[in-house]
């Protein structure tokens, strides 16, 4: 089941994402919540009922409406550094024995066909296509082998970096770097668990059509189900909170000469049977400014 959040006719709310279009719950199920944050609340109940309406009718076409970030304000989005081998080698990074974790903030949640901002305060724009984990219950202190059990699905993102801002400091602070506005992509669908194996699928980016990274998630270090495993053992996970496993290699930054971002860029992520993202790189808006 690939559930999508969408706006039409200016109302944003979450539908069934199928060949032949969207089918609108808020139309087949009245009593669902319009958010997928509310939605992932909400637990199985809410899942089953949505369950109920696959293979119906479409309402839209995928060109009537407009795909957004599967949640607008994630209560967390939590991130993984140097999880695939091949990476951390291209990183000249030793291998982690335990995650390597940071945080992009709520705010840099976006859709996965909106621009992604440049700023004139760095010039270090990169790119990290990645499998995301999307929680489903809250949870804590989960084992490993119940891990699965605590997911809602998975989709795409970008860890877009600022490369400068992620490295100022001793140590580096991750978080700076990684959580401008607009700089998290995320989409196009929740891809429930029970159709994905997430440690086998085919992961592809593409910049202006230039293959960058082609890798398959049986390359990560900590798989999703460590990740859960660790991660909870310190904090409590919540419905909606979003894991970025990390990226493989090809990044920008460790290409020789380095390739990083310029406005007019175009990102592409796909992941297999999770679909695509597509972004591209515009001048940062000066109506940004909202002080």
């Amino acid at each position: 089941m690939k559930i999508v959040s969408f706006t039409e006719s200016d109302h944003t709310r979450i539908g069934l994402l199928q060949d032949d279009g969207i089918i609108d719950l808020s139309q087949t199920n009245p009593d669902l919540a319009s958010d997928m944050l509310s939605f992932l609340q909400q637990g199985e109940t809410s899942m089953a009922m949505a369950r109920a309406s696959m293979g119906g009718s479409p309402h839209f076409s995928t060109g009537e409406v407009k795909l957004e970030a599967i949640i607008k304000r994630p209560p967390k989005i939590i991130a993984i550094g140097l999880n695939y081998r091949a990476h951390a080698l291209e990183s000249n990074m030793a291998i982690p024995k335990v995650p390597l974790v940071f945080t992009k903030q709520s705010t840099s949640s976006h859709g996965p066909y909106d621009p992604i901002h440049w700023s004139e305060d760095s010039k270090a724009l990169d790119y990290e296509g990645e499998l995301a984990v999307i929680i489903g219950k809250n949870c804590r202190r989960v084992p490993k082998a119940k891990a699965s059990n605590v997911i809602a699905g998975f989709c795409i993102l970008n860890d877009v970096s600022v490369r400068d801002w992620q490295m100022r400091g001793t140590p580096p602070s991750f978080t700076m770097g990684k959580s401008w506005d607009t700089h998290c992509p995320i989409g196009p669908a929740l891809v429930t668990a029970d159709g994905v194996d997430p440690h086998n699928l085919q992961l592809k980016t593409y910049v202006n059509g230039d293959l960058r990274q082609d890798t398959n998630t049986n390359d990560l270090i900590f798989d999703c189900y460590d990740l859960i495993e660790f991660l909870s053992t310190a904090f409590t996970l919540e419905a909606g909170d979003i894991i970025a496993t990390g990226t493989p290699s090809g990044v920008g930054f460790a290409q020789k000469p380095p390739a990083l971002l310029v406005v007019g860029d175009v990102i592409r992520i796909e992941i297999e049977g999770l679909g695509h993202i597509e972004n591209t790189v515009m001048q940062e808006p000066e109506n940004t400014q909202t002080y």
